[in-house]
């Protein structure tokens, strides 16, 4: 892995700012004793949702950590494959609309209870049209017609129609059908179980000796939140956290040899996420003339020491099969047809405009640093308005009340609907606004079509569509930087975003 790091003062001399460090909070073990009792405190820069019920969860960041908890039917491996988990195996009828599943033998939930096909049933209707409260129904459902309990290990489920990205859903978490605490004390079938949370603080998991599959070789894993960047940096180098994930190599620099550094990709699309809605961002040629005026490389080089995968619209590269490497040169900088642009916009002496960014996240910090200056040259003053995470997701996120904002939108399932399908003009996730006619009927299409080759075809023309009319300011998939305590082995990297600690293990 290249070495180079970027000092601050040369940020000081390109940029006349500071790109700052990632930070933490403080316990008292050792990693001695840490090892000694086979556990280890991972940080993470933001908490979770308040409920932590999976049929609820909102943030990447919950499914991150969640991931070690709850299992669907089915569960990704390291290598983008779908495989059996909580199913054993499944048969699809002739006419590809009736999906058979055989629940395998043994598998317990964390209370102890064997899970049976009531409860995947249960589990799935409830995602399907959800009758409870902030429950997020499962987009891929929507074919569903029937779910219904053959016998006690066996679940059938009926389509309206074909889908050849169905069983992509079906990692979709089984719960107990009759356990009503899953907001404040989640039961799943993971290697890992709930053991408690502190609001604002941490959360414990624990090794599941029950588990159906390859165990866990931790005890126990605690979650520490620490969401300013310089304390969750300091408590790396105290020895209060053995893995912190998402760093960036300002940060990673300053850690000496008790830790390991791992890259991998995040698997997200960070941009420059643009209100389609809000002036001057309702105008076509002013969002074209923004992607001209951001050098991607620049960002990549003085933020992140080359590090990350440039991409020109809402894909990432770990989705081999969806990702068009044509698009991410579709506009070169050109700050002189960025000026041009905005010429022809109305806007000849620029304007001002606001840059919301999540300020636990430094790697989205650093790229909104580089981004004011790169805009400021073709006449555009943009200014930083770092808010906590729940602010985001409340104000931005999910109110819409924003000009731009940095921030990485990931897949929850590994399908190119799951990265898509937020940009139709009807869809309740759509914080930008994009609407456009040709864009939702090649959605329409997509969905409908059982053909693999064609189907693919088709997303890609929506990636297309999202490039030509500038929806954002596509920059990157961000490296993942992974600080992993010397002395710690085993961690994968999947092309989801999720943190698979059951591989993890203190090496002999």
């Amino acid at each position: 892995m290249k070495k180079r790091t970027l000092s601050l003062l040369l940020l000081v001399s390109l940029l006349g700012a500071v790109l700052t460090g990632c930070g933490g909070g403080s316990t008292e073990e050792t990693p001695e004793e840490g090892a000694a009792a086979n556990a280890i405190t991972v940080g993470i820069a933001q908490d979770l949702d308040s409920s932590l019920d999976p049929h609820k969860t909102v943030k990447a960041g919950t499914r991150e950590v969640m991931f070690n908890v709850f299992e669907g039917l089915m569960k990704p491996t390291p290598e983008g494959d779908l495989i059996p988990a909580v199913a054993e195996n499944y048969t699809i009828s002739d006419d590809e609309t009736v999906y058979t599943f055989t629940i395998r033998e043994g598998v317990k939930f964390h209370n102890g209870d064997t899970v049976d096909a009531d409860d995947v049933v249960y589990s799935l209707e409830r995602c399907i049209d959800p009758q409870e409260a902030d429950i997020v129904p499962v987009d891929g459902f929507a074919i569903i017609d029937s779910v219904t309990a053959a016998d006690e290990k066996t679940v059938v489920i009926t389509l309206t129609e074909p889908s050849n990205e169905f069983v992509s859903y079906l990692t979709t978490a089984v719960i107990p059908a009759d356990y009503d605490q899953q907001d404040t004390a989640p039961v799943g079938t993971g290697p890992f179980q709930f053991v408690s949370r502190t609001a604002q603080d941490s959360v414990v998991l624990e090794k599941f000796d029950g588990y159906w599959g390859t165990p866990a070789y931790l005890d126990t894993v605690t979650f520490k939140i620490i969401e300013n960047a310089d304390s969750l940096l300091m408590s790396l180098q105290s020895g209060a956290i053995d893995l912190c994930a998402h760093l960036t190599s300002t940060q990673t620099a300053q850690l000496g040899d008790e830790f390991q550094i791992l890259e991998g990709t995040m698997n997200l699309v960070q941009a420059l996420y643009l209100n389609n809605a809000v002036a001057p961002f309702d105008n076509e040629l002013v969002r074209q003339a923004l992607c001209y005026a951001v050098d991607r490389q620049q960002i990549l080089d003085l933020a992140f020491d080359g590090y990350g995968a440039l991409i020109g619209s809402s894909m990432y590269p770990a989705f081999a099969k969806y990702f068009d490497d044509s698009l991410t040169d579709y506009y070169t900088y050109d700050p002189d047809k960025a000026v041009e642009l905005l010429a022809q916009a109305g806007y000849p002496n620029g304007f001002d405009m606001t840059i919301t960014v999540p300020s636990n996240y430094q790697p989205h910090m650093d790229t909104a640093t580089v981004l004011v200056e790169q805009l400021k040259a073709v006449g555009i003053n943009a200014t930083i308005e770092p808010i906590e995470w729940e602010s985001w997701v409340a104000d931005v996120y999910t109110g819409r009340q924003f000009q731009s904002t940095v921030v990485g939108v990931d897949a929850s399932n590994m399908t190119a609907r799951a990265l898509l399908e937020r940009f139709t003009s009807d869809y309740d996730r759509n914080f930008i606004n994009y609407n456009n006619a040709d864009y939702d009927a090649l959605f329409q299409q997509a969905i409908a079509c059982y053909d693999d080759a064609e189907q693919t075809a088709l997303y890609k023309q929506m990636e297309r569509n999202l490039t030509e009319h500038a929806a954002n300011v596509y920059i990157q998939d961000l490296a993942d930087l992974v600080a992993l305590r010397t002395g710690l082995e085993g961690l994968q990297f999947y092309p989801i975003y999720v943190l698979d600690l059951s591989t993890v293990r203190y090496a002999q």
